[in-house]
């Protein structure tokens, strides 16, 4: 039985690690190109052939060139996610607490039953509206 010394263990990690982060890389770059909008069909046709003819050189020449505007893509996108989810979420939580015209009502009613006096009510009311 042959023995795998601990160094080649180490080279085969880092090697395996190096090509998972390779891919990865590799996929980032692809999904940019798709997702930059101001590029044309034909750029983006360019760089796809650059990236997968020539991987290396493609993806690095990528990031030289386009690599500053590869992460504000990125940040615009985190930003129109996270607005998106807080709309979702305002609306469906519903509204955050009673209309005015609610809060009028209930007052009107407590005016009229006698609990609060005209003067109390135009107070609140002006409270409501401003």
């Amino acid at each position: 039985m042959d023995e795998y010394p601990l160094l080649n263990l180490f080279w085969t990690m880092l090697w395996l690690f190096l090509w998972v982060l390779w891919f990865f890389l590799l996929f980032k770059v692809i999904t940019d190109i798709f997702r930059d909008h101001s590029l044309g069909g034909w750029g983006k046709a360019g760089w796809l052939v650059l990236v997968l003819l020539l991987p290396y050189i493609g993806v690095l020449i990528y990031l030289i060139a386009r690599g500053r505007s590869m992460g504000e893509r990125d940040v615009k996108q985190a930003k129109e996610n996270d607005e998106a989810f807080r709309h979702y979420v305002r609306n469906a939580a519903g509204p955050a607490g009673p209309s005015a015209a609610e809060e009028l009502s209930k007052l009107s009613a407590l005016k009229d039953k006698g609990d609060i006096t005209p003067e109390e009510f135009a107070q609140a009311k002006q409270r409501l509206l401003s």
